[in-house]
């Protein structure tokens, strides 16, 4: 329920602060739940690969309570799928 917490009060400021075009990628608990959803759908690439790593990497940092790192890897992770 703390991580929760601490990433809604993490996306709301990030929200706030970014401009709009960043709130398609906003760091939140839900966003990453989707894009985990979605990458098991896609076929295997070198790009759904780097995505998974960096997805794995947000999840143990948000277990850790590091919002900040676990944002960053989940913003990677977002840039890895979009890459083609």
């Amino acid at each position: 329920m703390k991580i929760l917490l601490t990433a809604a009060a993490l996306a709301a400021f990030t929200l706030s602060v970014s401009p709009a075009s960043a709130a398609m990628m906003a760091c939140t608990g839900d966003n990453m739940m989707k894009s985990t959803a979605m990458m098991m759908g896609t076929a295997d690439t070198p790009a759904k690969v780097a995505a998974n790593k960096e997805m794995a990497m947000a999840n143990t940092d948000m277990s850790n309570g590091k919002m900040k790192s676990a944002c960053m890897h989940y913003m990677k992770s977002q840039k890895a799928m979009s890459a083609k």
